[in-house]
C-alpha cells in the first residue's frame, strides 16, 4: 500500500491509504496533460482561477470535476461519483463530494477553487 496524501495539506501523512482518496486528489489538483507519465490525469480547475465569480464557474467547476473523475468509473474503481459546489464568503468555491464503490460511500472530499 502507498502512503496516503492530506489533502490540506498536500503532504504525505503516516497512515496507508485503503480508499481511492489520494487518486481523487491526484485527478482534481494537479492540471489536465501536466503529468508526463499519464497526459489523461487531472482536471481543467486551474482555468477558473482568473475569472468572475459568477453562477456559471460552479457549474463548470463541477462538470470539470466529474470530468476528471470519470476514468475511476471507467476503471471500475468506483460505481457512482457526486460532486457539488458552493460559494464561501471569502471568495473561494467549495466543492464537496462522495465517491461510490459498491453502494457504499468509500471516499469522500472537499476542495476549494481560488476564482477571482
Amino acid at each position: 500500500m502507498d502512503s496516503r496524501i492530506d489533502p490540506a495539506t498536500g503532504d504525505y501523512d503516516r497512515s496507508r491509504i485503503a480508499d481511492l482518496g489520494n487518486a481523487v486528489y491526484l485527478r482534481i489538483t494537479v492540471p489536465l496533460g501536466s503529468y508526463w507519465a499519464d497526459p489523461a490525469l487531472g482536471s481543467k480547475l486551474h482555468l477558473l482561477r482568473r475569472m468572475k465569480d459568477i453562477a456559471r464557474n460552479k457549474t463548470l467547476a463541477i462538470q470539470y470535476t466529474r470530468e476528471a473523475l470519470q476514468p475511476l468509473i471507467n476503471d471500475r474503481r468506483a460505481d457512482r461519483i457526486e460532486v457539488d459546489a458552493i460559494w464561501n464568503h471569502d471568495g473561494r468555491l467549495q466543492l464537496i463530494g462522495e465517491v461510490y464503490q459498491n453502494g457504499k460511500e468509500v471516499a469522500t472530499f472537499a476542495h476549494y477553487v481560488k476564482v477571482a
